[in-house]
């Protein structure tokens, strides 16, 4: 047998190989070709807006500015398209992709090597946002080459509105009033990679932060809030108004909102969930429909941004507290319930607890400590209102989640903790939640619970006692009686015939 590089085999070998290469370099070319004329068409059709701009586009160094097309690679769909170059679409859908500022072309996907691409550099779990770099998910046409991030419910939301005419795809964001209300950190736990793996923690000053790929601008600060039954609690005695934190016989609180939308590190969430990189790309692949291909063709890409709900933080008091371990914490994690919290409906806690969590949060605050609320979207154990209660018996209550996806429970809370890590949070007084799992993951993270606060008797409507009463036997934490499965049984819920209609 012949070796490599010896006698007649080793030369055919060689010619293969430079046969190969050959024909590479040719493909390559074919493909710069076809970018600059995809480009040339796009500038030709895409609408033109005086004096706007993408931001990213007037930042490039010179050194990155030569040969970079303004688009990846594309595959045609129009059809009845000619291949020899002609720039007017026949198809209806390439009509339509022309007057909403669309070429006739789909972008596919971008891969690692290819010609022009240079994602913006990015580290995560760097001690600083230099160090860090920002988080670029843009499709548009002049950032896509700088890209290093994928997905998002904004882009998803953007995108819809481009497709219906409601926005300008060469809108340029201006960030008047979007300064944060007040300064959350730095921490340590910022440059850990291990301890966020999922939201971005310099995310809310990126705009300033990153001021060479994005306008500097100025801005000023937002407060306030109230729920109807806070002035109730007034009238009660639970609340007492100071003038700082509760503001008045109305209810009125002074708070500060943080509001966060999801970035997650794959290899970080990997890790935090304990299974393969591999394994959570493909699932989310193959769960998104493969929504988002990038995830399996390019390796290189470690940030995601998941089309799914954020959360919104609530503090009371000086927010500089929170991170203070010399102070009181009190804390409630909520998770959204659309038919409680915003329409008041009594089948279950939701809203007793959150209204409990608040007056709390604001008693800790009043007291010289201080008091959080973080709410997250997670409807119906995270599978929406629809599958949110089965049956009316508390025996059954989980039945209907069951049903659909195998599990009691579809939340995960593994990366809840990575908001307490991001404003500073330690430790926590006082726990007001009776979910262990919300429980597990928190001190799993390294943060210790030093009380937790059940839901009063008193707060709890009777018609929810079949959510409660099934959770508590479930598991939640009480202090007091945990039904037996006869007395769980008898727990029964209001039904139709019970009420005039």
């Amino acid at each position: 047998m012949a070796t490599p590089g010896s006698g007649t085999g080793g030369e055919a070998g060689i010619a293969d190989v430079l046969q190969a290469l050959k024909a590479i370099q040719e493909s390559q070319s074919r493909l710069e070709t076809e970018f600059e004329s995809v480009s040339r068409r796009l500038d030709a059709i895409a609408p033109t807006v005086p004096g706007a701009s993408s931001g990213l586009e007037k930042k490039t160094p010179p050194q990155l500015a030569t040969r970079i097309p303004t688009t990846p690679t594309q595959i045609s769909l129009g059809a009845g398209e000619s291949d020899a170059g002609s720039t007017t679409p026949t198809s209806k859908e390439a009509v339509q992709a022309q007057t909403s500022g669309f070429t006739s072309r789909i972008i596919l996907t971008t891969y690692p090597k290819q010609t022009g691409i240079d994602p913006l550099p990015l580290r995560w779990g760097a001690p600083d946002a230099t160090g860090r770099g920002p988080v670029v998910v843009s499709r548009s046409s002049s950032t896509i080459r700088r890209r290093n991030a994928h997905g998002g419910s904004y882009s998803i939301y953007f995108a819809l509105a481009l497709a219906s005419k409601q926005l300008n795809a060469n809108h340029r964001p201006d960030f008047t009033n979007t300064e944060p209300a007040v300064n959350i950190g730095p921490f340590p736990q910022w440059g850990d990679k291990k301890k966020i793996v999922a939201m971005d923690p310099w995310g809310h000053l990126a705009p300033w932060l990153f001021s060479d790929v994005m306008e500097k601008e100025n801005s000023k600060r937002r407060p306030a809030g109230c729920l109807p039954e806070l002035e109730e609690s007034v009238r009660s005695g639970r609340l007492v108004p100071d003038g700082k934190v509760c503001l008045n016989e109305m209810g009125e609180l002074a708070v500060t909102k943080f509001a966060v939308e999801p970035v997650w590190y794959l290899p970080g969430v990997a890790e935090r969930f304990g299974i393969d990189e591999g394994v959570l790309r493909r699932s989310l692949f193959e769960h998104t429909g493969g929504s988002y291909p990038e995830l399996i063709t390019r390796g290189d890409i470690k940030v995601f941004l998941p089309p799914i709900g954020g959360l919104t933080v609530y503090c009371f008091g000086d927010p500089a507290k929170m991170s203070d371990e010399k102070c009181r914490l009190a804390l409630r994690v909520h998770d959204e319930c659309n038919g409680s919290d915003v329409f008041g409906s009594d089948i279950c806690t939701c809203r007793p607890y959150l209204i409990f969590g608040i007056e709390e949060a604001v008693k800790e605050a009043q007291n010289g400590g201080s008091g959080v609320v973080i709410y997250f979207r997670k409807e119906g154990r995270a599978l929406g209102e629809v599958t949110k209660r089965g049956e009316d018996r508390a025996s059954d209550y989980f039945k209907r989640t069951e049903n659909i996806a195998g599990v009691k429970d579809m939340r995960f809370q593994a990366l809840m903790p990575d908001i307490l890590h991001w404003l500073g949070i330690k430790k926590i007084d006082r726990m007001l939640s009776m979910s262990n799992m919300k429980y597990d993951a928190i001190v799993g993270q390294g943060i210790p619970i030093h009380e937790r606060v059940e839901l009063p008797e008193d707060l709890i409507p009777a018609d929810s006692r079949v959510e409660i009463d099934a959770k508590i036997t479930a598991g939640y934490f009480t202090t007091g009686h945990r039904m037996t499965a006869d007395e769980l049984s008898a727990v029964q819920g209001r039904i139709w015939e019970d009420i005039d209609h």
